[in-house]
């Protein structure tokens, strides 16, 4: 029970913490009038242990918690003394209670405690416990709700604080807003109207919360507990505690006057409160009424801004009106006034007319009589004028012709005396002289004609042989026994031939070429125009050379010369036959040219194209064994055997197994691959229709494809079978030995890589020749770039392209439309060049049908376009005016073993824009690339295959062609003075002949 009598050590802190709060909300107050924050933090250390609570919520106390159980019902008076100042500050706000009213009330209800607390002894002490406890819970939850009501009231506060700022901001600009829309719209009356119902509703409010209270329920609840400790005390006191009890309620009385205090600052904050809540609902009110307010001026001001807009935009027009108005009526005065001086001027004409008619008929009398001796006067001065004339034309005459004569006196005797000159130089000179005045195309004809001998029977295999080297030398015997046997019959001329055998030695090599193309005759692509190119440089070196071609039924046969057909036939095997082949001689770009027609039943070279069909690989294993039997039957010894592609391919192994050792063993075979894409595997089977042993062929080492066991590749026959193999540029070269650009035959070439090299094509720089080239409108050189422009032109009004600006760049394309050729680049240059502001034109074809039809719906849209055309077919004159007429050339290819294109459009001073690849990245080098000397720059060029490098290298070309036209014409010059003639490959192709025949007459001298 001592424990019950000590002081509670939770009233000190309590009491001190208040007198904290108290010094620091005074001067919080001083500060500002805001609601202070600390007092907050300080009081909610007097919230109840909610542990504690739980722990003694249904349980008896023991002597040991007696102690805890006065705390709580101090704690308990605490609550009941701050509920009566609170009641106390509810009353005094609203006027109800006096200061005097409240002493009484308090002597009353200490009267009715103490007779509470006599009356209490009796009762029972567990059940003063209990009651107790609850009390003590009870004013614990009053003073935690007070407590979170406080913080909640002083959040609500702040917030109400920043919606006033935003508020008075929002408010602030609705006034600027308002202020202008006063201005325009002059309604200065109608918002003051709302402004007076906006202060009426105000007061309204004002005096509604003014009114609202009632704080009976605290009242009684104050009543209550007071009756509660009043039984409490007398309790104490029957037990004879009462003093100790007293004392307790004395300190707890005395803390409740500390809480007055407090409870007297509580007022004037929550009074506070209440005028803030006043305020805040005043303000939303105000706010909401602004909002709507706000939301019609703005859509007002949005109509009379836009009646402004629509006001400004007919000022405008009508200001363009008044100048059109000022100016017609400018130029109306200006044609009155033309009028006027018109209208005078044909008045002043019409009176010269009457007096010019008055004046006529006045003469015309005069004049009827001066007019016959006029007239005879004027004749005979005529006459004497013309006399004189005569007689001085005829005097020059005479000068002219004596002057003529003796100057034909004079060239006749130096005409007679240069012959006695040459005839003395021809005595003198050797008989066997080369003739440098024939043309090459009669020599062709020569050694066609001593060939038809041989294969009639009419002339030895031996005679023949010294008369071709005759012809071979050019040698002038021959050359003059031949002219002077034209009016003679054949076997004149033969006998006369015969007489001029003698054995000489050879100035050069015997070269035959076997191919399936040769321009101009039968061309599809690159090859033809290598096997001319090559064939006519290898001439001009002194070299024999003659061509063996299919004599297809769509050749254009009006580009051979003295086209004849043999006597003899040619037989030759194949599927187990003798078949007869008709020979035919003529002379293409001064070449010799054999021509195959097969008289075999499925009519191998009559299908009206040259390539594309289902039997291609046994027409051309046909040709290549008929070719090889003419060399055969003809008796020709050649040093090289040159074959092409795998259209020709046949004849490697075909020489070395079926006709070496026939005896025609003297040649060396060089096989050249245009590309590799192309390769003409068939079953195995197949190999057997041209005579060839497929058992001993069929293998890895041979001719057996190494992708499919049962097919042979007649690519690979060839690369095993031939003494040199070529291709057609050196970067070509190293990528086809690689898997990805060997198509397969990586593993071969590596193998056989001591005999394989490429060597760059060139281009026949006589046929295409700007300065000589008779499909243009205007020739040109590099020293004359006009005709150029005008050929431009030309092409522009041929193909009805847009001539309206000559700086508009064009891009020319002429390809086959294949994958290779980068098809899906070449579709994307149309549209990207037409989106730069330039000019496309295509020319070509593609054998696949899905491309083919792609292009024509693209050629369908451009079809009346003025800057894009799109021509899809192959045409030798259109062509050409292409090169001479585009700016640049573009070719996008995924891959190219060489390319001619690029170097006929350098010859004709288009710029190329190529894709570095193969035979590309060999002959266009970038303007850009500083690793290249400057004097081997000729254009631009990209490595990706994709729209983006494209992109990039079309947009550096017009850049330049556009912003630099000087650095522009000095590239044109550049690339036209570049050699791509045939001359340096023609001596590549010379030395590895010669060394092949050198090391094949070296081992046969050693045997």
């Amino acid at each position: 029970m001592r424990l019950l009598l000590t002081p509670s050590r939770r009233l000190l802190p309590v009491s001190c913490k208040i007198q904290q709060w108290n010094l620091s909300s005074h001067y919080k107050r001083q500060q500002g009038k805001k609601p202070p924050f600390e007092w907050i933090r300080t009081r909610a250390k007097l919230r109840p242990n909610s542990d504690d609570e739980s722990e003694h919520e249904h349980s008896v106390p023991n002597n040991g918690d007696m102690k805890h159980i006065v705390n709580h019902g101090k704690t308990f008076d605490e609550d009941v003394d701050t509920r009566v100042d609170v009641e106390h500050i509810d009353e005094k706000s609203s006027g109800v209670l006096s200061a005097s009213a409240v002493e009484t009330n308090r002597d009353v209800e200490l009267a009715d405690e103490q007779m509470a607390l006599t009356k209490a002894l009796a009762i029972n002490k567990e059940q003063l416990s209990e009651d107790l406890i609850r009390m003590i819970k009870t004013a614990e939850r009053n003073i935690l709700l007070l407590n979170q009501a406080r913080v909640h009231a002083l959040e609500d506060l702040h917030k109400i604080l920043g919606e006033k700022e935003t508020l008075q901001s929002e408010i602030n600009s609705l006034e600027m807003r308002l202020a202008k829309a006063d201005a325009q719209i002059k309604v200065a009356s109608e918002e003051k109207v709302h402004a007076e119902q906006l202060e009426g509703q105000l007061e309204k409010l004002r005096n509604e919360l003014f009114n609202r209270g009632g704080s009976g329920k605290s009242e009684l609840e104050l009543y209550e507990n007071r009756n509660k400790m009043s039984n409490v005390e007398a309790l104490l006191v029957s037990d004879g505690h009462v003093h100790s009890l007293r004392k307790e309620v004395d300190s707890l009385r005395t803390e409740n006057l500390a809480l007055k205090d407090d409870i007297q600052e509580l007022k004037s904050i929550l009074s506070n409160l209440k005028n803030s809540d006043e305020r805040m609902v005043t303000l939303e009110n105000e706010r909401s009424f602004l909002e709507s307010t706000m939301k019609e001026l703005e859509s007002k001001l949005s109509v009379s801004l836009q009646e402004s807009s629509n006001i400004s935009t007919l000022k405008v027009e009508c200001k363009d009106l008044c100048e059109k108005v000022e100016n017609l009526q400018c130029l109306l005065d200006k044609a009155t006034k033309q009028a006027e001086q018109a209208f005078l001027v044909l008045q002043q004409n019409q009176d010269l007319r009457k007096k010019v008619d008055k004046l006529e008929e006045s003469l015309e009398a005069a004049n009827v009589f001066k007019v016959s001796s006029e007239k005879i006067e004027q004749y005979d001065e005529l006459m004497q004028q013309k006399i004189k004339l005569l007689e001085e034309r005829l005097q020059k005459s005479d000068q002219e012709i004596y002057s003529y004569v003796q100057l034909y006196q004079e060239s006749i005797k130096e005409f007679q005396n240069t012959l006695n000159s040459l005839k003395e130089e021809s005595k003198e000179g050797t008989l066997d002289g080369p003739v440098d005045d024939m043309p090459w195309e009669f020599w062709s004809h020569l050694l066609l004609t001593i060939d038809g001998w041989v294969l009639e029977k009419k002339l030895s295999n031996n005679d023949a042989v010294l008369l071709r080297e005759m012809a071979w030398k050019r040698d002038r015997r021959i050359c003059d026994a031949y002219v002077a046997c034209k009016e003679k019959t054949e076997d004149e001329v033969i006998s006369t031939f015969l007489q001029l055998t003698s054995s000489q030695p050879s100035p050069g090599l015997h070269i035959i070429h076997i191919a399936a193309e040769m321009a101009p005759v039968a061309k599809v692509g690159g090859l033809g125009d290598v096997v001319t190119g090559l064939s006519k440089a290898l001439q001009k070196r002194g070299h024999l050379v003659e061509i063996i071609l299919p004599k297809y039924d769509c050749m254009q046969y009006d580009r051979i010369c003295d086209l004849r057909a043999l006597d003899e036939a040619v037989h030759s095997y194949f599927d187990g036959k003798l078949f007869q082949n008709k020979v035919w001689t003529g002379i293409v770009e001064g070449l010799p040219v054999y021509f195959i027609e097969p008289h075999h039943p499925n009519r191998f070279f009559w299908r009206g194209q040259y390539y594309g069909e289902q039997d291609d690989f046994k027409r051309f294993s046909f040709f290549s064994r008929a070719a090889l039997e003419l060399i055969l039957q003809a008796g020709k010894k050649p040093d090289i055997i040159h074959c092409h592609d795998w259209q020709t391919a046949f004849v490697a192994p075909l020489y070395w197994d079926l006709y070496a050792p026939k005896g025609l063993n003297s040649a060396r075979i060089c096989f050249t691959c245009h590309n590799f894409e192309y390769q003409g595997t068939a079953p195995a089977s197949e190999l057997a229709s041209c005579g060839l042993d497929v058992h001993q062929l069929n293998r890895p080492d041979r001719m057996q494809d190494n992708s499919a066991h049962d097919r042979v590749n007649p690519i690979k026959g060839a690369i095993v079978f031939s003494n040199i193999v070529t291709t057609v540029s050196p970067t070509y070269a190293q990528e086809v030995r690689t898997a990805e650009g060997g198509r397969g035959l990586h593993s071969t070439l590596n193998f056989y890589s001591n005999k394989f090299l490429g060597i760059i094509n060139g281009i026949d720089t006589e046929s295409w020749n700007p300065a000589t080239d008779m499909f243009l409108k205007v020739q040109y050189s590099v020293n004359d770039l006009q005709g150029k422009e005008e050929n431009k032109d030309s092409m522009r009004r041929l193909l009805g392209l847009s001539s309206a600006d000559d700086r508009t760049p064009l891009v020319g394309c002429i390809t086959r439309l294949v994958p290779q050729k980068g098809v899906h680049l070449i579709r994307h240059a149309i549209y990207w060049t037409l989106e730069m502001g330039g000019q496309f034109v295509l020319l070509g074809s593609s054998p696949v049908p899905h491309i083919q039809r792609e292009f024509e719906d693209i050629a369908n849209q451009f079809q009346n376009h003025e800057h894009i055309r799109l021509i899809l077919k192959y045409d030798e004159a259109l062509s050409r005016h292409i090169y001479a007429a585009s700016d640049m050339f573009i070719i996008p290819s995924i891959f190219e073993p060489c390319g001619l294109t690029q170097m006929i459009a350098m010859r004709y001073g288009s710029v190329p824009i190529v894709r570095k690849t193969g035979g590309l990245n060999d002959s266009v080098f970038d303007v850009d690339d500083d690793t290249i000397p400057d004097q081997y720059r000729n254009g631009f060029t990209f490595v990706t295959a994709d729209e983006q490098g494209l992109d990039g290298a079309l947009e550096r070309a017009f850049n330049l062609y556009k912003t630099d036209n000087q650095s522009w014409q000095q590239l044109v010059q550049k690339v036209m003075n570049i050699d791509f003639s045939w001359e340096s490959s023609a001596s590549q192709y010379v030395e590895l002949y010669t060394r092949s025949v050198t090391r094949a007459r070296a081992s046969a001298s050693h045997t």
